[in-house]
């Protein structure tokens, strides 16, 4: 909604839109529709959402006194800013492997690390969305070679993987580069300028697309990490150990701390989360920009709070883990199930979570969320402008080296 966001913010005014709505076309997307003007515009204007996934039904409206650029029915959270303090890090995208060739079945994989186990540095699980919420126990179903940071001599050394990307890879990146050169000369004559995309591809073609070395260099370091699906429409986070790459699909918090996990897993980090963020078709899509950067944590908490939210995490994941080995779920499963009315142990769960999360955030009972997050964030920023420091992302300076805050339980490869 960035342009949104630019013409609200310069003088216009949103007079009708609809917030998502099935495209009635072949394409199987979900799109926006907005009508605006420039300048004030008096009187009611009109938001419909269509919920569900059939088309003609579903349909839902409000008449309210300004559509905010997110075209939410709820407290419209546009204005947040970006906090500087998150910028620095903490919430990177995955890896991009760029071509199948990258990518080997687990079956086939472990079969060669038994055949040649100094091919382990190079050949690693790798973890998507799907596998997350989608496999039992969350397992990667794929490895990936990953041969980041090598040069082209020292990637033949592992000669079965490297020949299968000289074969796969190589032709296919040289065919777009051709391609590309194409386009630019096109693109040249009409005064035009063209990108070099593919072409630095092929500079490193024996590599992944995008290897995110600079997450890459912080995962090695850690035991293990936080994720989430990229796209999701359930707050589902886990950890996961280092010793399995993310892949792009995956948005990856490089926190190892159980008090992290508690706040990103809680509601009000799924509301900031759903208000927040970007769609693809209608389903909520985690980007730093748009929900990381501005999501404020909390800055007054004592140690007593931290372990509370830490042990309030921590017996959420152990519930989660029995209650899908118990009835053979998935994490996808699970959360369907508690969509459903009714009394559910997640529920109990995440309810303990939510009020132990709010208790470090100072928050009176029956504080809206969203308001009390905006305000926060506002307020942070400011303090910011003025050169003061917050708290960021992470265990607070009060809980660094605490025992009992980092756990180990993690999905394993």
């Amino acid at each position: 909604m960035g342009g949104l966001d630019y013409i609200v913010a310069n003088g216009g005014t949103i007079t009708e839109a609809v917030s998502s709505m099935i495209w009635p076309g072949e394409a199987v997307v979900h799109v926006s529709i907005v009508n605006w003007v420039k300048g004030h515009d008096d009187g009611l204007k009109r938001l419909r959402i269509q919920e569900g996934n059939l088309i003609n039904e579903g349909w839902r409206h409000a008449d309210i006194e300004r559509i905010p650029s997110s075209l939410s029915f709820k407290l419209d959270v546009t204005t947040a800013k970006a906090l500087a303090t998150n910028q620095r890090g903490g919430c990177y995208q995955g890896q991009t492997h760029g071509h199948k060739s990258f990518l080997l079945p687990k079956d086939a994989a472990q079969l060669l690390l038994r055949e040649k186990p100094e091919y382990k540095s190079v050949l690693k699980p790798f973890l998507t969305s799907d596998n997350l919420v989608g496999e039992h126990g969350s397992k990667p179903t794929r490895y990936v070679i990953d041969f980041s940071g090598l040069d082209l001599l020292s990637a033949q050394k592992f000669t079965k993987l490297y020949k299968r990307i000289e074969a796969g890879a190589l032709p296919a990146r040289q065919k777009a580069a051709e391609k590309e050169t194409d386009r630019n000369a096109e693109l040249s004559e009409s005064g035009k300028d063209g990108n070099q995309h593919h072409a630095n591809f092929l500079k490193t073609w024996w590599q992944m697309s995008y290897s995110r070395a600079r997450l890459m260099a912080k995962l090695a370091g850690m035991n293990r990490y936080i994720v989430c699906g990229r796209v999701t429409k359930r707050p589902i986070f886990d950890f996961v150990s280092s010793e399995i790459s993310p892949n792009d699909a995956i948005t990856v918090f490089t926190h190892e701390d159980d008090y992290s996990f508690g706040i990103l897993q809680s509601t009000l980090h799924w509301q900031w989360f759903d208000e927040r963020c970007s769609t693809i078709k209608s389903d909520p899509r985690y980007t730093s920009n748009t929900v990381f950067d501005s999501f404020p944590w909390p800055q007054n908490s004592t140690l007593k709070q931290v372990k509370a939210v830490a042990s309030a995490a921590v017996a959420l994941r152990k519930l989660r883990r029995d209650l899908c080995s118990e009835h053979g779920l998935t994490l996808r499963e699970l959360y369907r199930s508690i969509e459903l009315p009714g009394d559910h142990p997640l529920k109990s769960a995440t309810a303990a979570l939510d009020k132990a999360v709010r208790a470090a955030y100072g928050m009176k009972a029956g504080e809206a969320d969203l308001s009390f997050l905006l305000a926060l964030n506002l307020k942070l920023a400011v303090a910011e402008e003025n050169g003061e420091g917050i708290i960021g992302p992470g265990l607070p300076a009060i809980a660094q080296g605490v025992a009992g805050l980092i756990t180990s339980d993690c999905i394993t490869p």
